[in-house]
């Protein structure tokens, strides 16, 4: 546990919940659960007078997110230079299903971060960041795959984000009816969901290579 996981996260103007008050949470151990968890956020920002909200892989090290792409990606341009950015990340655990249809909700742990990219400087600085990022993808990779050679590093960009700003939000609730509606005949409850792991696809080029135990325990 990061010693800073027990520290809650401070409030500002533009993470305080304003809609649904009552759902903020404010335990940065949640804020760490919720992207480690996840493997996708959605960043949105300004960049040549339009606005874009670009989709992209992320990993956490300590009380910053990481995310990395082509030199020459506008997206990662436009961060590099400062920009300012909302930084989305969702995770579904199940619908809300009420009486009425105006009453039907989700459930879900969602966590926004605001702020600005900095540039993981260096070679060895990168090398490291995205050692963290195939432990995440399957824990021990990095020790099995080709690190990347010089050139595919001095392609890419790594960049970071403190997580000094974030808001986090979470609901896990059965459904609310109103009072008019409470005797309707309608089944109410949730539908959970879950992401679910299942068997791996091996590629058509293994050559009886035997399966590292990340592989055969993926979908345990």
């Amino acid at each position: 546990m990061n010693l800073n996981e027990c520290t809650p996260l401070p409030v500002s103007a533009r993470t305080t919940i304003r809609r649904l008050p009552e759902l903020a949470n404010h335990d940065r151990a949640m804020l760490y659960r919720i992207l480690d968890e996840a493997y996708v956020c959605h960043i949105a920002f300004v960049a040549d007078q339009d606005t874009h909200c670009i989709p992209t892989a992320h990993w956490r090290k300590d009380d910053f997110l990481y995310i990395h792409g082509s030199n020459g990606s506008r997206m990662l341009k436009a961060l590099a230079a400062g920009a300012q950015v909302g930084v989305a990340i969702t995770l579904l655990d199940g619908l809300v299903l009420a009486k009425s249809a105006f009453s039907h909700s989700m459930n879900y742990r969602s966590a926004v971060i605001y702020g600005r990219f900095e540039i993981v400087e260096g070679s060895a600085g990168k090398l490291a960041a995205m050692d963290i990022l195939m432990d995440k993808i399957a824990e021990g990779r990095k020790d099995e795959a080709r690190r990347g050679n010089a050139k595919e590093i001095n392609a890419t960009s790594v960049l970071r984000i403190s997580l000094a700003e974030a808001a986090v939000k979470v609901s896990a609730s059965l459904p609310s009816d109103k009072e008019e509606d409470r005797d309707l005949d309608v089944w109410t409850g949730v539908l959970p969901l879950k992401a679910t792991r299942i068997a791996p696809i091996h590629a058509e080029s293994q050559r009886n290579i035997a399966e590292p135990a990340y592989v055969t325990n993926w979908a345990e």
